[in-house]
C-alpha cells in the first residue's frame, strides 16, 4: 500500500522514524516528506506512527493513524520507477561519509520524462562528467518499508550513448531495518574484471563474479533482471539476465551491521573512466518486483 504522511509543523526536525503497530522502526529518512512511499505491511489492522527527533535524537513529536490493510499481495511490482522525481545523488562523498567513491566530485543531472529514447515513452536520463578521473555518481530512490519481504527482482532497460567511456555500470538495491543493512550490489566492471561483480556489505567490497559482463553496445536499449533473496540473515545473489542471456551467481554474503535508517531503496551508478569522458544513460521501464 502507499502511504503519506507528517508530523504537523516542527522546528528543528532533523529526521523522521515510521513505526508498525508500536514496534520498530520500519522507515527512518532524513526530514523529507513520506509521500506516496510503500509499505509493506501484512493484511490486518494496524497503527502507524511517525516520530520526529532532533538532531540529538530528541523526540519533538508524533502522529498515528489506524489502518485497515486489505488487498495487499505477494509478490507486489513496483514499476515506472524511473519516473519518479525524487531520486537523490551523490558523488565521491555526502556529508562527510563516502557515498558513490571514486577519486573526485563527478558532476551529474537528472530528466525525467524523455520520448527518445524510450521503450514506454518516458525514459530518464542520467548524466555524469565533471574534471576528476575515475569520479563517480549514484543516483538512488527511495521505495518505502517492510521486513517480512525477502524476495526482490530488479529489472530494467537502459540506453547508453558511448558505452566505451563508462569504467563501470552499478544497480543495486538495499534493505535495512533492525540496525542492519542488507545490500544487493551489482556492477558491470567493463574496464577492470569485465565481469559482474557484486557487493561484500559485512567486508566493504567487491567481489568477482563468474558471470561475464563485456562492454555493451552503445546507441542501442539493453534489458537487465537481476534476482536476489535475503536469506538466513544472508544477502543471496541469485542470478543475472542481460539480453537474454542467463548467469547463475549464487554467492552468500552476510550484511552490514551498525545502520541507522530505514527503508527499502534502489539505485543506479555510473562510472567515470581514467579521462572522465562524459557520457549518458537512458533508464525506462525499471521495476522492483518484492515478495515474502
Amino acid at each position: 500500500m502507499q502511504f503519506s504522511g507528517n508530523v504537523g509543523t516542527l522546528n528543528n526536525v532533523d529526521h523522521m522514524d515510521l513505526l508498525l503497530d508500536g514496534g520498530s522502526p520500519i522507515m527512518s529518512l532524513g526530514y523529507v516528506p513520506f509521500a506516496n512511499k510503500w509499505l509493506f505491511i501484512p493484511n490486518g489492522q494496524h497503527t502507524v506512527t511517525l516520530v520526529a527527533y532532533s538532531s540529538n535524537n530528541t523526540q519533538l513529536g508524533e502522529s498515528s493513524v489506524s489502518l485497515n490493510v486489505t488487498g495487499q499481495s505477494s509478490p507486489a511490482a513496483l514499476s515506472k520507477l524511473q519516473s519518479i522525481p525524487a531520486w537523490q545523488w551523490c558523488t565521491a562523498d555526502l556529508n562527510g561519509s563516502v557515498c558513490a567513491s571514486g577519486l573526485g566530485q563527478a558532476t551529474s543531472t537528472q530528466v525525467n520524462d524523455q520520448s527518445s529514447p524510450s521503450l514506454s515513452g518516458s525514459s530518464t536520463l542520467f548524466t555524469i562528467g565533471g574534471t576528476q578521473a575515475y569520479s563517480n555518481a549514484l543516483w538512488w530512490i527511495s521505495l518505502g518499508g517492510g521486513t517480512l519481504l525477502s524476495k526482490f527482482t530488479y529489472d530494467l532497460d537502459f540506453y547508453i550513448d558511448n558505452a566505451a567511456a563508462a569504467e563501470a555500470l552499478e544497480f543495486d538495491v538495499n534493505q535495512s531495518y533492525g540496525g542492519t543493512r542488507y545490500t544487493w550490489g551489482t556492477e558491470c566492471s567493463y574496464k577492470n574484471t569485465h565481469q559482474w561483480d557484486v557487493w561484500d556489505p559485512a567486508h566493504l567490497a567487491w567481489v568477482v563474479t563468474s558471470a561475464p559482463c563485456p562492454q555493451v553496445t552503445s546507441a542501442q536499449w539493453h534489458h537487465l533482471t537481476w534476482q536476489f533473496e535475503r536469506v538466513n540473515n544472508q544477502v543471496h545473489y541469485i542470478s543475472v539476465t542481460l539480453d537474454k542471456n542467463t548467469y547463475p551467481i549464487n554467492i552468500y554474503l552476510n550484511p552490514e551491521p551498525n545502520w541507522k535508517l530505514e527503508d527499502i531503496d534502489i539505485a543506479f551508478q555510473m562510472d567515470g573512466n581514467f579521462e572522465q569522458t562524459p557520457y549518458k544513460v537512458w533508464l525506462d521501464n525499471v521495476t522492483l518486483t518484492a515478495s515474502y
